[in-house]
């Protein structure tokens, strides 16, 4: 009994590790990680971290980004323009579709990782 109970902490103790070393690398990472898709939405999650933008993409509809990790958020465009977003904790925004033939890149322009939900409408009105 004692043998189980042992191996039992060690299983514990192994397993915990490994939840800690994957909050770790989620800190030194940029992710996005899916939540859910329908015909109607996509929603993700994103991780960005300083020094680590996301590579060039566009977004074809508008979309509501959630800060679960507020910070600033700097869109670059390709042509070198570019704006801050600044996204309290806990807040809601609208960003709307881009403009065709655009692309960008997100930068977290802070020094602590931001975390957001993103809601993708994928229909127009």
């Amino acid at each position: 009994m004692k043998r189980w109970i042992g191996i039992a902490f060690v299983l514990g103790i192994l397993v915990g590790g490994l939840g800690v070393m994957r909050s770790q690398q989620a800190a030194t990472a940029t992710q996005r990680i899916m939540q859910f898709e329908n015909d109607d939405v996509k929603v993700w999650k994103s991780i960005v971290v300083p020094n680590a933008p996301l590579s060039m993409h566009r977004h074809e509809h508008g979309r509501v980004i959630i800060a679960l990790r507020g910070g600033t958020m700097k869109i670059v465009e390709q042509n070198g323009a570019s704006e801050a977003h600044v996204w309290d904790t806990g807040k809601a925004y609208w960003l709307p579709a881009n403009a065709p033939g655009t692309m960008h890149a997100d930068v977290n322009a802070g020094d602590q990782p931001m975390e957001v939900m993103v809601v993708e409408l994928k229909k127009d009105k």
